[in-house]
This record gives C-alpha cells, sequence and structure tokens, in this order.
C-alpha cells in the first residue's frame, strides 16, 4: 500500500504524473467517479496531463460516495487550471472565514481596532467611586490569555483608576453590550457542541474568548465523585455524575450542558492519584462573564468591590434619567491584521462571529448578523461574486446552512491577492503548510512546504482547503478544495487534498 511519505520523495517534473498514474491507482484502484468540470479550462499539454493527475485523485473510488468542489486558477494568466463540480454549492466550514475576513479587511480596514472603555456616573470621593462602574465595549475579541493581554488591560485599568484617585468601588460592575444584539449564537448551530470552547457565544463583551475552564480533579478514594470547578461567571451550574476511577485507570471525563437549563453535566471517570484534568466550556453570558472576571480582576489588584457584576440590560431602568457617564480609561485591541492572524491560522470562531457583528454595526448602529451578511453581499457583489453562489448564515463556518461554490472562494482569493491594499495583510494569516497553523504537520517534506498557504475547514463530514502555492516554475495558483458527505476517515479526505496541493506544487509548463 502506498503511504503519504512514499509520495512526498519524488521531486522530478513528471513526480506528480508518475505517482497518480501508477501507485495512487494502485492504491486506490477502481472504477472514476462522475465528474462535473465548470468552465473553460487551458487546452496546453501541460495543463492537460495537470487535470488528467488530478482527474485520478480526485476521482479514486475511496471517495465515490464523497463529493468534491474544485478550481484551480493561475493568479499569472486567470486561465482555470482544472475544475470538478466548481460551480456547486458545498458546505465550507471554516473556508467561510476567508469571506468574513475579506469583506471586514475592505470595509473596515486592517488597521480598525475595537475600544473598550470604563465609564461612571457616579462621584469620587475620599477614595472611593460612589457609583456603579460600568464597562462597555463594541466586540474586541482579543481580552484574553494570548500574549497574556487579559491581565495586561486590567493592570492597565486598575493603575488608571488608582492614578484617578479610585481605590474602592461603592457599586456594581455593569456590562454595557450594547453595540450589538443579544443573538449570541449563530444560526445552523447544533445543540450538541454548545457546550465546547469552539461554540462559545458572541457578545459586545468578550473575556478569553467566553471560555471557562472546567477543572476536573480526583478525589481521594476510587468511587467517590472528583472535584469540579467552573470560574465565576459562566453561568452554569454543575451536575457532577463522574466518578474517581482506580489508580491507573483511563480518563473518560467528558461534559454536556443541558438545553432546558444552564446546567454543565460531568461524567466518566479520572483515575485516584492522576493529574487534574481541565476542559474549555462556553460561558452562557458573555457580559455577565466578562463583569464578573473585570471584578474579581481589580479586587486582586487591590480595588475593593461591592457591588456584583451585572448585565446592563438586567438593570437598564435604572439608569433611565441618570447623569452623563465619564469616560474613565480605555482600551484599544490590537490592529484587524493582528487580530486576523489568530482567526485563521487557529480557525478561531468567535473572533470571526465578532467581525461579521461588527461589519454589521458599522459605523454607528447595532451590530448584527444580519446587518453583518448584508456587508459581506455587498462586497462579494462588487468583487463579481454572484448571489447564488453561497449561502452564508454566520462568520465562521461552524453553521450547517453555510454553503459556497469552490470557483467563488477563488474568486474571493484572487481579488485579495490582485489588490496591493490586501495581499500581504492577507496572505500573513493563512496557515503555512508543514511550518504553522492548522497545517503545521501537513504537506511536510513536499515542495509545497513553507510554500502552500491554506486555509483549513472542519465539520462533520466536511473538509476544505483553499489557498495558493507556488509551482515549480513559480507562477501562483489559487485553488479550493471543498469536500462533502464523506464516510471514510477525514484523515483520508486531507490526504487526497494534501497530494492534489503537491501536484499542483510540482507542476510545470516546461517541456
Amino acid at each position: 500500500m502506498i503511504t503519504p511519505r512514499t509520495l512526498r520523495k519524488r521531486t522530478t517534473r513528471r513526480s506528480a504524473r508518475a505517482f497518480v498514474g501508477g501507485c495512487v491507482l494502485l492504491a486506490l484502484s477502481g472504477c472514476a467517479a462522475h465528474r462535473t468540470v465548470t468552465g473553460a479550462v487551458s487546452t496546453s499539454r501541460a495543463v492537460r496531463e495537470l487535470d488528467d493527475d488530478l482527474g485520478r485523485v480526485f476521482n479514486a473510488p475511496v471517495m465515490a460516495r464523497g463529493v468534491w468542489g474544485v478550481d484551480v486558477r493561475s493568479l499569472a494568466t486567470g486561465e482555470r487550471l482544472y475544475a470538478l463540480n466548481a460551480g456547486r454549492l458545498m458546505m465550507p466550514a471554516s473556508n467561510m472565514k476567508i469571506f468574513t475576513l475579506a469583506a471586514t479587511a475592505e470595509r473596515l480596514g486592517w488597521d480598525y481596532r475595537f475600544t473598550t472603555a470604563l465609564e461612571t456616573s457616579g462621584t469620587i470621593s475620599g477614595g472611593v467611586l460612589h457609583g456603579d462602574l460600568i464597562v462597555k465595549g463594541n466586540g474586541d475579541p482579543t481580552i484574553n490569555s494570548r500574549d497574556n493581554r487579559a491581565a495586561k488591560v486590567f493592570d492597565e485599568w486598575a493603575a488608571t483608576l488608582e492614578k484617578a484617585g479610585v481605590h474602592a468601588i461603592e457599586g456594581r460592575i455593569v456590562g454595557d453590550d450594547q453595540a450589538f444584539d443579544d443573538q449570541t449564537l449563530g444560526a445552523g448551530w447544533s445543540w450538541d457542541y454548545l457546550q465546547y470552547g469552539y461554540a462559545a457565544p458572541v457578545g459586545a463583551l468578550e473575556y478569553n474568548e467566553d471560555i471557562a475552564t472546567l477543572t476536573v480533579a480526583a478525589a481521594a478514594l476510587p468511587g467517590e465523585p472528583p472535584i469540579v470547578r467552573l470560574p465565576p461567571g459562566s453561568g452554569l451550574s454543575m451536575l457532577n455524575r463522574a466518578a474517581t476511577g482506580p489508580a491507573g485507570s483511563r480518563e473518560t471525563i467528558d461534559y454536556r450542558r443541558h438545553l432546558d437549563a444552564p446546567v454543565l453535566e460531568i461524567t466518566g471517570s479520572i483515575p485516584a492519584e492522576g493529574a487534574a484534568v481541565n476542559r474549555s466550556v462556553a460561558v452562557v453570558n458573555p457580559t455577565i462573564y466578562f463583569a464578573q472576571s473585570l471584578k474579581d480582576g481589580l479586587i486582586a489588584r487591590g480595588i475593593a468591590v461591592t457591588g456584583e457584576a451585572v448585565d446592563l440590560d438586567d438593570v437598564a431602568a435604572g439608569f433611565i434619567g441618570a447623569p452623563e457617564r465619564q469616560v474613565l480609561a480605555t482600551a484599544a485591541s490590537p490592529p484587524l491584521r493582528d487580530i486576523a492572524i489568530v482567526l485563521m491560522k487557529v480557525s478561531q470562531n468567535l473572533y470571526a462571529e465578532t467581525l461579521l457583528k461588527a461589519l454589521g454595526g458599522a459605523p454607528d448602529s447595532i451590530g448584527t448578523a444580519e446587518a453583518g451578511r448584508r456587508a459581506v453581499a455587498a462586497t462579494l457583489n462588487a468583487w463579481g461574486v454572484p448571489e447564488d453562489a453561497y449561502v452564508m448564515l454566520d462568520g465562521s463556518g461552524l453553521s450547517r446552512y453555510d454553503y459556497v461554490t469552490a470557483e467563488a472562494v477563488t474568486t474571493v482569493l484572487a481579488h485579495v491577492y490582485n489588490d496591493p491594499r490586501h495581499r500581504e495583510a492577507f496572505v500573513a494569516t493563512l496557515p503555512i503548510a508543514g511550518r504553522d497553523g492548522t497545517i503545521s504537520t501537513r504537506l511536510r517534506g513536499t515542495r509545497a512546504e513553507g510554500n502552500a498557504v491554506a486555509k483549513t475547514g472542519s465539520i462533520a463530514n466536511t473538509r476544505s482547503l483553499s489557498g495558493f502555492v507556488r509551482t515549480r516554475d513559480g507562477e501562483m495558483l489559487v485553488f479550493s478544495i471543498l469536500c462533502n458527505d464523506f464516510v471514510v476517515p477525514a484523515s483520508t479526505v486531507n490526504w487526497i487534498a494534501d497530494l492534489a496541493v503537491e501536484i499542483l506544487a510540482n507542476f510545470t509548463r516546461g517541456t
């Protein structure tokens, strides 16, 4: 049986054709699956051979029950080099982030920054703020543990408050999230993963990417319930159905969120005398989570707070007719060009959903996903992407209501690459094959390593890989490889996609 390592040893001009024509067919032998080519494909001999090589890969019988949507174009000439179902609507998974980021960069600019402010309508005397401290945000997703930014922001705020003479707060910490609507989850998100960190709710105030850490520690004796902890402000109560297993036993801790109540049920087993385990849990209300975390942070930095952490929505009546607020401190996020690197290389869903609402709220209205989608649509329309070439319901691709065509993806990628305002910043966000991000372990030892840059996508029965790769001749290609409805292991789908990118990296128009 041929292996990826065997394939990667070939480096001659005809390497792709040789291993596709021989080894791959031996490994994946059988009749070809159906194929639909979209658009005119170049008829030069080299391109015909490329078409044949890629056709053998994507039409391998092992994928007979799956569906591919593929489009490959030259950025130098604009010609289409290969197409398979390129105009067919496919679920993109996180390739939807390509659309979200491209539109955000076009409309808000790579230097766009989110702002968060501490405000009050109270008075300061004797070292005490008499009144509520209000934290007001417009979606900054970066106040989190990456680069210790949340701690740095809280340090700065505490220092600013102390400089203003505030050493204690006789009032509440109130989260003002009015910049966004209160729809925190994306349309089409599945109920059975809402407890996981990658499905964290979006809000105008976001702390630690709206993820709380569940800690499970073994009890002293096997058979006893383990010790479980969640930080305050998560909005979840815990139902501990887990057990402490014998020393040396397998750890099987799992958790699920009840649909009828904010309850996190913990199940499974943790071995006695074993290390505690941590799990990322999506919080219930991002605003309260932020306000509570800020309260705890101020107290830890020596500023006493007597009141509770609350959501402005729950106490809005008390602010009717209140005096005008004064701004005590502000924090600006890193620019979009830096935020986007985390968004794309890590494939951070919350960042994408935040950008979509920020688009919808610019410049002065309440940010909604619906308004964000309209902004994306206007951008894509101006770039020549047909309205029926995609269906966008969220910004991250976590929704199973999202659909795109491969040729729509390559159109967007080609546009940002050909626009000098976007090329450098956008390409810098994409994972580099064999080097970093979500493809750091893929395509190693091939001509694509350190060459191809591409956004991955992954949800159940869906995989995607779209980006850029330079050929043996130095010609830059744009590609989109989408796969839906497969029943083989996802690793097989990824391997086939990687093989196709390797073939593109080895392509040459020479004789």
